[in-house]
């Protein structure tokens, strides 16, 4: 009797820590998580859909970014197609397309953990449109997992353009994911983006709806721990 009043008392004190820690050092993050999806220049949305083509929105997305109704195939080094990939807008400087490991795999191709726009040495893929196809030499990416914030968030949880922080899931599984990047900016909502096999293996969504090709699981908030580096 007395082992188990000494148990159930040690219980309750390091309940009770956690609860105080959780209070003190956890930011709560709301979780979006998005398909394959692919950015590109007019120069490219032109090649695959014809002289003068402009995108066309579909839904809004954060930072002035949309879903367009376009989609596309896109093709690796083996003849490995995955098709209906949607293209967001607007146009960029350079064309690139995200993928999950799971696509990589796919496609028969070794992809590099990339953060949006860090292209230099990423994979090749071809891109086939209605109108024409091309081919990037590098540009094809697995998006490194990343907290989007404005500037009062980026405040208010104590970190900086460019930490690396933990975010602990709040699921059953209490599953951790390491190495997620900051980015704040003016134009930013707060929300952590994570792939489709990030979010498979943490198996905590408890709604989901469907965007055409395009699956988005919202998720529970997450808490994230203080930064682990800067970079």
């Amino acid at each position: 009797m007395e082992t188990n009043n000494i148990e159930m008392i040690t219980k309750m004190v390091i309940d009770a820590i956690n609860k105080n820690e959780d209070k003190g050092n956890g930011f709560v993050v709301p979780i979006g998580v998005s398909a394959r999806h692919i950015h590109l220049t007019q120069e490219h949305v032109e090649a695959l859909f014809g002289e003068g083509y402009q995108l066309t929105k579909k839904k809004d997305l954060m930072g002035g970014q949309f879903a367009s109704n376009e989609t596309v195939t896109i093709v690796g080094l083996k003849l490995r197609a995955i098709e209906n990939v949607r293209i967001l807008g607007p146009v960029r400087s350079k064309s690139q397309v995200e993928v999950s490991a799971t696509d990589a795999i796919k496609l028969g191709m070794k992809v590099p953990v990339r953060m949006s726009g860090d292209l230099a040495g990423s994979a090749p893929i071809a891109i086939v449109g209605p109108k024409g196809a091309i081919y990037l030499k590098e540009g094809c990416i697995v998006a490194m997992r990343h907290i989007h914030m404005a500037p009062k968030d980026a405040q208010a949880a104590g970190v900086h353009d460019g930490d690396v922080v933990s975010v602990k899931a709040d699921n059953e599984r209490g599953t951790i994911f390491n190495q997620v990047k900051i980015r704040v900016d003016d134009s930013f909502t707060l929300e952590m983006h994570i792939d489709t096999d990030e979010a498979k293996c943490s198996k905590n969504c408890h709604r989901q709806y469907s965007y055409h090709n395009q699956i988005i699981f919202l998720l529970r908030g997450c808490r994230f721990r203080h930064p682990q580096q800067r970079i």
